[in-house]
């Protein structure tokens, strides 16, 4: 057999395995979701398994509201079959709190030998926490942290079950436990206050608000800050009122680490 035929052999059964296993996650998510799994979250789905080789049965993926989360398990998964070369994760000091159970964590991926890191921060607190996993909020902002940078490093661009907050909400996968809360953007009541809170803060620290933006992307794990849940965002602003206030230069600091090469930020 020469090497060309070998090439398309092994080319056929990977699309062999593909197509098998996108037919087990329609069929498990139509079967627990019924009506609910519509035309867009298959679409999704097709493009999440063919692209990243993620199982639903396997607990990689989760289903809310027709949209889909990934979970840290799938998110570990594909780091270990795309051979990810290690994962360092630190707290943030200036940005924790043991006494109120509130932690800033942050991971960097290193997905190849010679790659710089991928950066992502997770936190937690009791306020953004299910009551079942009550005092470990540090492991919680490690994973959050993990899951971020882990998606940057892969160009996955929805957002992991861990990352956002616990209240009921229907859900399909491996692992159904876990109660999470609609998704929802900013543009709502709430919303305007948590803006008007932020803009607050930045004026009262005179923080550069591109550089805080920036940080809050980055936070949330999202594209852009208008694809984070109101929860997210929530938490974005409470960890730099927090930040703010216990240690401004350490924030400051932290902030400038977003501005471009050329660009020159004044504490």
């Amino acid at each position: 057999m020469h090497q060309g035929e070998v090439k398309h052999n092994g080319t056929d059964r990977i699309e062999k395995l593909r197509r098998t296993l996108l037919k087990e996650n329609v069929s498990l998510a139509r079967k627990a979701l019924g009506s609910a799994f519509g035309e867009r979250a298959k679409i999704a789905l097709d493009s999440l398994t063919r692209e990243f080789g993620f199982s639903v049965k396997g607990g990689d993926l989760q289903i809310l509201n027709s949209s889909w989360y990934v979970t840290h398990t799938g998110l570990l998964r594909l780091a270990r079959r795309k051979r990810c070369r290690g994962i360092h994760v630190e707290a943030v000091d200036s940005l924790c709190d043991s006494a109120a159970s509130r932690f800033v964590l942050k991971a960097t991926v290193y997905p190849s030998k010679d790659s710089a890191g991928f950066v992502g921060y997770g936190d937690a607190d009791p306020s953004n926490v299910s009551q079942l996993v009550r005092g470990a909020e540090m492991r919680i902002a490690e994973t959050r942290a993990v899951n971020r940078a882990l998606r940057k490093a892969y160009g996955i661009g929805i957002c992991s079950v861990e990352e956002i907050g616990s209240n009921p909400g229907p859900t399909a996968g491996a692992s159904d436990q876990h109660k999470f809360p609609p998704q929802n953007s900013n543009g709502n009541g709430n919303g305007h206050k948590v803006r008007d809170r932020l803009c607050q803060i930045i004026r009262q620290h005179k923080l550069d608000p591109e550089l805080v933006k920036a940080y809050a992307v980055d936070f949330c794990g999202t594209k852009a800050l208008k694809d984070a849940t109101r929860e997210q965002v929530e938490s974005f602003v409470q960890q730099l009122a927090e930040a703010a206030k216990k240690d401004r230069d350490g924030l400051l600091c932290q902030l400038n680490s977003y501005a471009p090469p050329s660009q020159e930020v004044a504490g």
